[in-house]
């Protein structure tokens, strides 16, 4: 244990990228639980993954970062566009057709990344993200863009449609890269599942304050304790909703 490591420098900028993340994936998430399409992040998350490796396989990262984020975002829109075909056509059996895409893509990460020498550690940046690494800069354009994918969503909601796949897969892949699947998928449906018997704004509210609580938890004790942050926020994020809904907090 040492209290010395919380260096409010380095911990400012990661806990800010996880509101950032929270913006976008609590009233998100709080969709997909309602939908019941619990596993649609972790596959386009996967799939936007999938593209990263893909675009670092075939070397266009010499053309620039832009090159990379182009690539994991059509590539997350590709997949958002055939689960909402899915949805249209093999509605009853969507959820398993979205675990079977999760894996699919998974797998063909692995397969891409088998001549890599640092195929694991791409891997393991993959799904647990490199959160302490962020910077003020890369947040900037991640921030702006939750804040516009918030606003189409509270204004739009109602008419989106399917065409909520694809605000979902934009707002998935601008965080995947920073936070990691594993990351992604916890505070889009840990909070919602805390939130769940709470009504409106109410609701809402209880979601943000869960993910708040477990960014900000879990970021402390992963710096006291020298654990792997993305990991401990998980499970931060989880003990915060458990214990949250056994209260049964009042406003």
């Amino acid at each position: 244990m040492n209290i010395e490591d919380l260096d409010i420098s380095i911990l400012l900028p990661v806990f800010a990228a996880g509101l950032i993340v929270l913006i976008t994936h609590v009233p998100l998430g709080q969709e997909v639980l309602k939908r019941g399409i619990i596993f649609i992040d972790l596959a386009i998350a996967q799939i936007a993954g999938l593209g990263v490796i893909a675009a670092h396989a075939l070397n266009l990262e010499s053309e620039g970062e832009w090159m990379i984020q182009l690539v994991a975002m059509a590539s997350a829109l590709i997949g958002a566009f055939i689960l909402s075909q899915i949805e249209r056509r093999w509605g009853n059996y969507q959820e398993a057709i979205i675990g079977i895409t999760f894996v699919l893509a998974a797998t063909a990460s692995i397969i891409l990344l088998a001549g890599n020498p640092n195929g694991g550690e791409h891997l393991k940046d993959l799904l647990v993200g490199q959160i302490l690494w962020v910077t003020w800069q890369q947040l900037l354009p991640i921030f702006i863009l939750s804040i516009l994918i918030i606003i189409i969503w509270f204004h739009f909601k109602h008419r989106l449609g399917r065409t909520f796949y694809l605000l979902f897969a934009v707002a998935i892949t601008s965080s995947v890269q920073l936070v990691g699947v594993y990351l992604v998928f916890a505070s889009l449906i840990i909070p919602a599942l805390g939130s769940v018997g709470f009504k409106g704004r109410k609701k809402l509210i209880v979601g943000y304050l869960i993910g708040l609580l477990g960014y900000l938890i879990g970021l402390i004790c992963s710096a006291i304790f020298d654990l792997p942050s993305g990991a401990v926020i998980v499970w931060s994020i989880a003990v915060v909703a458990i214990l949250l809904h056994l209260k049964k907090i009042k406003f």
